[in-house]
């Protein structure tokens, strides 16, 4: 068992200090990374762009651990790509390998055995390689069509040896070459919609107006004829505590106006009240004319960003100009757009 040795009051400061300290040293190794960005990093930007087949990424042990999450970015930002564990390749994962392929072998010596070993395995099948390495004098780096410079000063261990400053970089060049991607291929938010469908942020990219309002043929429409009393009674069977008044038939109504609860209670409070004389008003005399709405064909996000910014809590929905539903703020929070 290692052994603790930990003051009885350990202070606050100095452990911040530790934690400081590593977070400086891997900042300014990334910050000289950046500085040294340049005809290499292009060179391997292109590579990855002209691309037809996938980017493979190899790697293994800490290494490894950074190559999965640079493929799994390249490949949710428009850059098919996937990870290959060197000491795997050796074994059959080779064929995974084709020569429309671009190889991005990650090593920080640039000596490791099972990547190094796959360097020239991969140029034989006629794929492009890239190495990102610390030492561009390495077996790894040799070998490459592009070497990427990830040599750092020292690590931000204490005792100069966990893979810290070293695996920061690769993380961030690997990041710099998604990034440098999405705006080479002009990757739009739609893109990433597309491969991003599910969790909060797939559905804020991804989920339409038209996906989640309650449809015409189930809101509840009345004419600005209705009488105040019909307003109510619609406007109870529904579920949206609102009714559009509209005219028109059901495959083309003309959007006129809407009443919601509030503005019922609102014309309550002005007459003190009471309801007297109440059943002589129509819908036209008390809808909100004009009211604020939404394509049906715009994001569910962007109906949120009106709402707030309007503050409403229901836009009615249309399409070619005629009303095909009613999405209220409820509808937004049941599928979790908030």
């Amino acid at each position: 068992m290692i052994p603790v040795n930990l003051p009885a009051a350990l202070p606050h400061e100095q452990v911040a200090r530790y934690g400081k300290d590593v977070l400086g040293t891997e900042a300014e190794a990334i910050s000289a990374a950046s500085h040294r960005l340049g005809e290499h990093f292009a060179h391997a930007c292109g590579l990855m762009l002209r691309c037809r087949g996938r980017v493979v990424v190899v790697g293994v042990g800490k290494s490894g651990h950074v190559g999965r999450k640079i493929a799994a970015t390249l490949a949710s930002t428009g850059t098919p790509s996937f990870f290959v564990h060197a000491a795997e390749a050796g074994h059959g994962d080779l064929g995974m390998f084709t020569a429309d392929d671009v190889v991005l072998a990650l090593s920080n010596s640039g000596e490791t055995e099972e990547v190094c070993h796959v360097a020239p395995l991969v140029k034989r099948f006629g794929a492009a390689l890239i190495a990102m390495t610390g030492n561009e004098q390495s077996t790894l780096a040799k070998a490459a069509d592009v070497h990427l410079d990830a040599s750092i000063s020292r690590e931000a261990c204490p005792h100069n040896l966990a893979p810290t400053a070293s695996t920061a970089v690769q993380m961030a060049l690997g990041d710099a070459l998604a990034m440098t991607l999405v705006h080479l291929r002009g990757f739009t938010p739609e893109d990433f919609a597309r491969t991003h469908p599910k969790g909060a942020l797939g559905r804020r990219l991804y989920v339409k107006v038209e996906d989640i309002m309650q449809p015409s043929a189930s809101m509840p429409v009345v004419s600005p004829q209705a009488t105040l009393p019909e307003v109510i009674a619609s406007m109870a069977e529904g579920r949206a505590g609102a009714v559009l008044v509209a005219e028109g038939d059901m495959e083309a109504l003309k959007l006129k106006g809407i009443f919601t609860d509030s503005d019922l209670r609102r014309l309550i409070n002005t007459r003190k009240g009471t309801l007297s004389g109440l059943d002589a008003l129509h819908a036209k005399d008390v809808m909100k004319a004009n009211p604020f709405s939404i394509d049906a064909a715009l994001l569910a996000s962007e109906a949120l960003r009106i709402m707030e910014e309007k503050r409403v809590s229901r836009l009615p929905c249309l399409r070619a100009g005629f009303v095909v539903g009613l999405l209220s703020l409820h509808d937004l929070l049941l599928h979790k757009i908030l």
